[in-house]
């Protein structure tokens, strides 16, 4: 390893780098620091995901600005921001900065006690990030991350419900209180909580992560679950797909059904098509 490398561990803003010494334009030109954001490196040695872009586009924010909304909650235990998804960063009304384009920058209200620093980046507090992610990503995204956050012991539904309370007034307020009564950390994965969401809002009410029991001996935990139904329904992610956890699916598909449940199966392409999905989810119910 080189000294230079040895010398800019990290992520760094590379004219910073020049001034100071530790390599020159052509070096930073020819070796292969990876790009995060307009004039910001990183070690291609570091794992290449949302928090890393993140931390890029943190050293560029002025100050009052820090990582917020989807971005934020992957501190807080809701790591779904994709890696090249924009950086969500909230900005003082009053600090005129557009950001670079690998940024989605949202001018507000942000007051300093809106603002942890984390791992060196400043970062909006849990209980502002759930405001910010209620008002600025689509509702079934929203409460996702609201799951995991909970999951996550960062927050609680009382705080969530006491933050929706507070809020009468303040822009985005519809949103958030439309977003809190949604929230159920048992979910267990993103889309499980999005797929309950769907149901919820087509006037469906599954229970989450339901055990389901046959002579007193564990059977199966089913993502979701109408019970006086015997109806499971479950999410089927990529993961699924892989050749030994076929074959566990299908093992347990037996003993489900064995039990006397029926299970309909949900993929990402079913999500696609909500109104097929929904009109064979109140099938299987009309027929249990």
């Amino acid at each position: 390893m080189s000294v230079h490398r040895r010398l800019l561990p990290g992520v760094f803003v590379g004219s910073t780098a020049i001034a100071e010494g530790f390599l020159t334009r052509t070096q930073l030109r020819r070796r292969s620091y990876r790009r995060l954001a307009q004039g910001v490196y990183a070690d291609p040695g570091l794992p290449f995901d949302h928090l890393l872009r993140c931390r890029g586009v943190a050293l560029l924010l002025p100050l009052g600005a820090a990582i917020g909304g989807h971005s934020a909650a992957a501190w807080y235990g809701a790591p779904f921001a994709a890696t090249n998804d924009q950086v969500t960063v909230v900005c003082p009304e009053e600090v005129r900065w557009r950001g670079p384009r690998e940024a989605a920058v949202h001018h507000t209200v942000l007051q300093p006690s809106d603002v942890d620093l984390l791992d060196d980046v400043p970062v909006t507090t849990a209980l502002r990030t759930a405001w910010d992610v209620s008002t600025l990503e689509p509702l079934t995204t929203a409460v996702a991350a609201l799951d995991a956050m909970v999951a996550a012991k960062h927050l609680t539904t009382g705080d969530l419900a006491a933050m929706a309370d507070r809020g009468a007034g303040r822009w985005g307020v519809t949103r958030v209180r439309r977003a809190v009564p949604l929230v159920d950390p048992r979910a267990e994965s993103p889309q499980e909580s999005r797929l309950r969401v769907l149901l919820a809002l087509a006037g469906l009410a599954p229970v989450p992560q339901f055990e389901v029991v046959d002579d007193g001996g564990f059977v199966a935990r089913v993502d979701l679950a109408f019970p006086d139904v015997r109806l499971a329904i479950e999410y089927e992610g990529g993961h699924h797909f892989v050749e030994d956890q076929i074959a566990r699916d299908d093992e347990r598909l037996e003993r489900l059904r064995a039990a006397g449940w029926r299970v309909v199966r949900v993929s990402a392409a079913d999500l696609r098509d909500l109104d097929a999905l929904l009109r064979r989810i109140r099938a299987a119910l009309a027929a249990g």
